[in-house]
């Protein structure tokens, strides 16, 4: 067997674990890993009950601004003097992740805003201005919106397929795969958005959105996960990741 019909095989038992874990989300409890996710690799990055394993961007320990409550990872209010989009808290990590498959639920109130981001650097004051992010929203407030910036999207470069949020109120589920430059992004069990980082379609993407503004934008090919702060009330729970190997650098 050549190395790259081994390469390809590694990369279809890669898919097809990804795809039991995906079925098995829903079906186990809330913030909890079944045994079959276990052997695969998956580990929490929320145990339901505390921040362990989360801190504020720039910060050693959680702002103010959020909660665990009833089981879930919860965005209440914005700390004081926060740098956060909305000029709350973004919280990440304590672990950084380069290569991932990452799962999660989500929810939020009418109006809500907020998003997940990886390969996050700590440079800027806000964690967007550098780091991609899947965003989140409550599509329905927003009708006439760039679709670049509906739920799902790669933020401001790469719009949704099709609209798959679930009801305000309903939990949504996120998957976000990241294996070297290959990103995907699904909601609700559908894959909607695509894309190669650091391509030359990703470059002129860049190049015309908002974070042109940025030029260090999406140049970090490792770092924490970060949950934004929009100053609206948004709902974690059942977060957890598995690594991929690593990728050779081009």
């Amino acid at each position: 067997m050549n190395i790259e019909t081994k390469t390809r095989l590694n990369w279809v038992a890669s898919l097809l674990l990804a795809s039991q874990a995906a079925v098995s989300f829903a079906a186990s409890p809330p913030n909890t890993l079944t045994d079959s996710e276990l052997q695969a690799g998956w580990k929490l990055l929320f145990d339901g009950k505390t921040t362990t394993g989360w801190r504020g961007y720039k910060m050693d320990k959680m702002p103010p601004g959020w909660a665990v409550i009833d089981g879930a990872l919860v965005r209440v209010k914005g700390g004081e003097g926060g740098k956060g989009a909305g000029g709350g808290d973004d919280i990440v990590t304590t672990e950084e992740f380069e290569n991932f498959d990452l799962q999660l639920e989500w929810k939020t109130v009418p109006n809500g805003n907020s998003g997940v981001l990886y390969h996050v650097s700590e440079e800027p004051i806000t964690s967007w201005h550098y780091a991609p992010e899947v965003q989140i929203l409550d599509n329905t407030a927003h009708p006439t919106r760039d679709k670049r910036q509906l739920a799902a999207a790669c933020y401001d470069l790469y719009a949704p397929t099709k609209d798959m949020t679930k009801p305000l109120g309903q939990w949504n589920h996120m998957r976000i795969l990241v294996d070297g430059a290959h990103v995907e992004h699904w909601l609700n069990g559908e894959k909607v958005v695509e894309y190669e980082l650091w391509s030359d379609d990703w470059k002129q993407r860049v190049a015309k959105s908002k974070h042109k503004e940025h030029p260090k934008f999406g140049t970090f090919k490792k770092g924490p996960i970060a949950l934004q702060d929009h100053t609206d009330r948004l709902e974690f729970r059942s977060i957890k990741i598995r690594v991929l190997p690593a990728k050779e650098q081009k």
